[in-house]
């Protein structure tokens, strides 16, 4: 089956891809032999390396149990959006919204002192928090940046996850 594209409609990269496609259907040159071929000297190759894993750094996270739980995070998420999507023991009862102390975790005083001020409502909400220490934050106001690869925090032991 034959398709017919308007040109005009198409973005230059479209075309050149498209054109890329017609060179590769009679000549089988498959994926693995495109470099090979040189192929890639004569029109534009892309990242084998996916985006989503050039915007991601690694958190250890310390379980209550002294487990360390290594797991992704996307920049931009906080670490209460990140404990919850890897099944850290972290409850954040209020879903992020600073109305609770539930998602409170410990940090190292080196990296501590590295992250931003924390704001008095979060100052008044871990007053609240079990295990309080001078190096303890929310993970619901922590944003992840490129900083904080490989970085451990450490789930209180006091805390108690009601989800599991």
């Amino acid at each position: 089956m034959a398709l017919h594209l308007n040109k005009r409609i198409l973005s230059s990269s479209t075309r050149s891809i498209l054109a890329f496609a017609k060179i590769l259907r009679p000549q089988s040159i498959g994926a693995k032999n495109l470099l090979r071929h040189g192929a890639c000297n004569q029109y534009r190759c892309f990242s084998i390396t996916p985006r989503k894993l050039q915007n991601q750094v690694t958190i250890n996270f310390v379980e209550r149990d002294g487990e360390t739980v290594s797991v992704k995070a996307k920049l931009g998420e906080t670490l209460l959006d990140v404990a919850k999507d890897n099944d850290i023991s972290l409850e954040g009862a209020c879903e992020g919204t600073l109305a609770c102390s539930t998602c409170h975790l410990i940090f190292k005083p080196e990296i501590y002192e590295t992250l931003p001020e924390p704001t008095d409502e979060e100052l008044d909400m871990l007053d609240l928090a079990f295990g309080l220490t001078d190096t303890s934050r929310l993970g619901c106001q922590i944003t992840i940046t490129p900083e904080m690869d490989n970085m451990t925090v450490e789930v209180p032991k006091e805390s108690y996850d009601i989800r599991q």
